[in-house]
């Protein structure tokens, strides 16, 4: 079994539920606090033992490579002024891993960016997580997520419960058959079904361990809803022939960044969890009526 080392990040979406925010800078480089929502990504990937990161980009997403990229200029500032442990902070960033910048081509959808990548993804095992959502836990979700693909040799969805039986109507739902613990396989994938037609309550969350099989079936998919490549079309392709499993990510919160109130709500989590911060902030909570 191959080990995985590539992630695809697809990052070439237009944030319009930001704008104006997003109009001249990428959704995927709004902050959390004081780092950008794709850093949390990167960060993720790379505990999780990846070494490539294929960011799949477009027009006007230049921020993304420079935020990975060095910066002498900044670097020599923080420098001569003796910033030393935010020098240390900003140097590190480039070195996280091997970062691979591609344009997307084809028609708009979450399964393009995949394809758009297939030349460097090559004949492997690789995973997606996308660039405006992700998952603070322990252990990381892609680690959680490859621990099932080493033990199984499918390919792994990350999956949250949905515990207000209202909610179920916003998500992918699957309906699984139960393997062990917290993991399952995936017989069927509905989309944001109506409470009463739900086969589950466990959503399929935006995390992705796919084998080199899915490329044939994502080379195949005709455009569906909206007229949009839809990256679960070509899993449920795939499951036609292959197992895909669930993997119930455990000691999480999932943050949903592409969301205004989500946004909002991480900023609080991640600000709440900083000893700097933590202190003045709930005092200034406690005042709003």
């Amino acid at each position: 079994m191959k080990k995985i080392t590539k992630v695809v990040i697809p990052a070439a979406g237009f944030g319009t539920r930001f704008l104006p925010a997003t109009k001249a800078q990428p959704k995927e480089m709004l902050p959390i606090v004081d780092k950008p929502i794709i850093q949390y990504v990167v960060e993720e990937a790379v505990a999780s033992g990846i070494k490539d990161i294929i960011i799949v980009t477009s027009w006007q997403k230049r921020s993304l490579e420079d935020h990975f990229d060095y910066s002498y200029e900044l670097e020599k500032q923080l420098e001569e002024s003796g910033k030393t442990e935010k020098l240390k902070e900003i140097r590190s960033i480039p070195k996280m891993a091997n970062f691979i910048y591609i344009r997307q081509k084809g028609p708009y959808g979450n399964a393009t960016p995949v394809l758009s990548a297939s030349h460097i993804i090559g004949d492997e095992p690789f995973a997606v997580l996308w660039g405006d959502e992700f998952f603070y836990s322990q252990p990381p979700r892609l680690k959680q997520l490859l621990e099932v693909y080493e033990k199984f040799g499918c390919s792994v969805i990350s999956a949250v419960r949905i515990p207000n039986k209202e909610d179920v109507s916003k998500y992918g739902i699957a309906k699984i058959k139960h393997v062990e613990n917290n993991i399952h396989q995936i017989l069927d994938i509905v989309e944001k079904p109506a409470p009463d037609k739900a086969p589950s309550n466990l959503a399929t969350h935006g995390g992705y361990v796919l084998t080199p099989a899915i490329m044939k079936h994502l080379k195949n998919i005709k455009p569906g809803k909206d007229g949009e490549l839809w990256l679960v079309d070509a899993i449920k392709e795939l499951m036609k022939s292959d197992p895909v499993y669930a993997c119930e990510i455990k000691n999480s919160t999932y943050y949903d960044t592409g969301s205004k109130l989500e946004y909002l709500k991480a900023n609080i989590d991640f600000a709440l969890r900083r000893d700097d911060l933590r202190q003045p902030l709930l005092d200034y909570l406690k005042t709003i009526k």
